[in-house]
């Protein structure tokens, strides 16, 4: 499909009212809450969650693609194997992190070969690597809960500052033709409240500091994310990627922030260790 189809109509006076508001916001503080008591709950809970969202991205994914039933499942499928294999069960017996990276890109190769659509193939890599990162995130040492707090949390909190810089100060927009809300106001409200809250963590928490001054690259990342999402759907002619969220859409509306931002969260956690020695 050309970058020319025209943007998705833009939502009807009803949907801006006070009561969209408060039902997007608890709906927002809803998910945090689960997230976090996910967290809290230990591996297993955490891993479970993490597949079911990997799940239904999957199926957004394949619907923004516009493939048929059959082929969603087969997708859905195909990524349930690296999925499994994230499992504390097979973890605690010795970490295969690089095998399951393998096996997404093995399931990737699947799906391709089978379906012929090379986007469901990207689908897989774009819902299993931020999922594996995160879990791997949360087994690390004894801050792994505190790790991967901060790299959900960051992306929150960079939600929360670009709405209320955005809707407080306007002004120039970041990507009109891609997402005609967003100002480059929210963007630097959402760098600055990633910063806030990664600062909070290290003082409150003992986030070491490098990561916690990496907060505002993170939440960059996390815009970006959310503009590449924006694109998928320009492209689909959809509005939202899906509607199992009041007030949100899909899942691939609340978390294509934060898809881009766990993979690279882990690589600083795991591959940079010098920085905070």
């Amino acid at each position: 499909m050309s970058d020319d189809v025209p943007l998705p109509p833009t939502p009807d006076a009803k949907l801006r009212t006070p009561s969209n508001l408060r039902l997007r916001m608890i709906a927002s503080v809803g998910m945090i809450a689960v997230a976090s008591i996910a967290l809290i709950l230990g591996d297993i809970a955490f891993w479970l969650l993490a597949v079911v969202i990997a799940l239904f991205m999957m199926a957004e994914w394949s619907d923004l693609h516009h493939v048929d039933a059959k082929t969603k499942r087969l997708a859905q499928m195909a990524l349930s194997v690296p999925l499994a294999t994230m499992a504390p069960a097979w973890l605690v017996i010795e970490p295969h992190d690089f095998f399951t990276l393998g096996l997404i890109g093995g399931a990737a190769f699947f799906v391709v070969i089978t379906t012929k659509v090379p986007q469901l193939a990207l689908g897989v890599v774009y819902c299993g690597v931020p999922v594996l990162a995160l879990v791997v995130l949360r087994r690390h040492d004894d801050n792994g809960l505190l790790y991967a707090f901060w790299t959900m949390a960051l992306v929150w909190a960079c939600d929360i500052g670009a709405f209320f810089a955005g809707r407080s100060i306007g002004g120039p927009k970041l990507a009109p033709r891609l997402s005609p809300n967003k100002t480059w106001a929210g963007l630097i409200g959402g760098t600055i409240a990633a910063l806030v809250l990664g600062l909070a963590l290290h003082g409150a928490a003992g986030l070491p500091l490098p990561l916690a001054l990496c907060s505002p690259v993170l939440a960059i990342m996390s815009q970006l994310g959310d503009l590449y999402e924006s694109w998928l759907k320009r492209r689909a002619g959809v509005k939202d990627s899906g509607n199992i969220l009041p007030g949100h859409g899909g899942v691939l509306d609340r978390l294509d922030g934060l898809v881009p931002v766990a993979p690279v969260a882990a690589v600083l956690v795991l591959a940079l260790p010098s920085l905070w020695a």
